[in-house]
């Protein structure tokens, strides 16, 4: 009689256990998935894909595109001054390197076909959300989101 107690016991906790497993398992998942890891974006193709980040200060605003090309990128800055409404921009041009491991390495040496002495480099991160494509700078931390989801409606 002990035994077949003993083994009831063990099973329900067994079965128990096996539940709490998957559930944590599930939540390890999705949290994983919000830091970008362990994502297979290898068949994600970015190639003509412009990403877009957007900073918005008191005085000003700051508006920043990354266009992607085959291996050639143009990385574009844009501030609009709140004061006196004025704009100017600073266009970058240069290579971009994806490795397997979804990052990518944006070295941008032209200003706006000039050389320049000290390129403007970025490095991201590919990650993607509730299936939107972002970049996530591995520096700063800024996430750029590609133009097409901003642009859906």
């Amino acid at each position: 009689m002990k035994k077949i107690l003993s083994l009831t016991i063990f099973c329900i906790c067994a079965g128990m256990a096996s539940a709490q497993y998957g559930t944590v398992n599930a939540i390890l998942d999705r949290l994983e998935a919000r830091r970008g890891i362990n994502q297979d974006l290898k068949d994600v193709n970015i190639d003509d894909a412009k990403f877009v980040l957007i900073k918005d200060f008191d005085d000003h605003t700051e508006r920043s595109f990354i266009i992607i090309k085959g291996n050639l990128a143009t990385y574009v800055e844009m501030f609009d001054d709140k004061k006196t409404g004025e704009s100017s921009s600073n266009v970058f041009s240069g290579d971009v390197v994806r490795t397997e491991h979804n990052l990518i390495s944006l070295r941008a040496d032209k200003l706006e076909g000039e050389k320049i002495a000290l390129p403007v480099t970025k490095t991201l991160l590919m990650t993607k959300q509730k299936k939107i494509l972002y970049l996530v700078d591995v520096n700063t931390k800024d996430r750029w989101v590609e133009e097409s989801a901003l642009t859906k409606k």
